[in-house]
């Protein structure tokens, strides 16, 4: 899962990433209004953590803006402000939540779960399931049947975007911008690399799963017969 946070208190903002990366998340962080925006209107994040007092662009504009251009990633407002005024314009203005600071880290976790849930993404302890096997997202292990086995944490994160998107190929753009970020100067064999190490896993396992290559598209997720 990739997470936004913008937040012009850099220290704060440095203690979240750290703390998500340390849960496994994929983490950027903008420290200001501008360059959160932007950010945020590359529609390749699962959930925003915005703050409402901004330089140059405040949180609510930004919040408005990704709404209107039907950008629906959930997010978690962030502000000093806990008057119930403040709460309903920012639920109103397209929010999802609403955590005043100062905050305990471990109720910003549980909202982030929440959310996650809320997308249809995460069961209650952190793992997806699809076909027979079973990734917790926590401790990056890959199940199935009695066999597990270890991944990467880019190998979880590239198993979870697929299977988020299960219905749908993904294509090595939409992985690299989800996986390494939109501004990343990967390149696509890196994509063919860290699918053929999953491929391998999944052989490893028994597992009937298999990332099937749509040509010309994409990967998508399937189960064998």
């Amino acid at each position: 899962m990739r997470i936004l946070i913008v937040e012009d208190e850099i220290h704060l903002a440095e203690a979240l990433t750290h703390i998500l990366r340390k849960k496994n998340y994929t983490v950027d962080a903008a420290y200001d209004g501008e360059l959160g925006l932007d950010n945020a209107l590359s529609s390749i994040y699962d959930i925003i953590i915005l703050d409402i007092m901004l330089p140059k662009v405040d949180g609510i504009t930004i919040l408005k803006e990704i709404r209107k251009e039907g950008i629906s990633t959930p997010v978690i407002l962030l502000t000093a402000k806990g008057e119930i005024s403040d709460k309903i314009i920012g639920l109103d203005s397209g929010a999802d939540d609403y955590l005043a600071k100062p905050f305990a880290t471990e109720e910003l976790l549980a909202r982030i779960r929440a959310l996650s849930r809320r997308k249809g993404e995460l069961l209650p302890d952190d793992t997806l399931n699809f076909g027979d096997i079973t990734l917790n997202t926590n401790t990056l292990n890959l199940s199935s049947g009695k066999s597990d086995v270890k991944l990467t944490l880019k190998e979880s994160n590239l198993l979870e975007l697929l299977i988020s998107r299960a219905k749908f190929a993904t294509s090595k753009e939409i992985i690299i911008e989800k996986i390494w970020g939109f501004d990343s100067e990967v390149e696509h064999n890196h994509v063919e690399v860290y699918i053929s190490f999953l491929r391998k896993k999944l052989v490893h396992l028994n597992s009937k799963v298999v990332i099937n290559t749509v040509r010309g598209v994409g990967y998508i997720l399937e189960v064998k017969e």
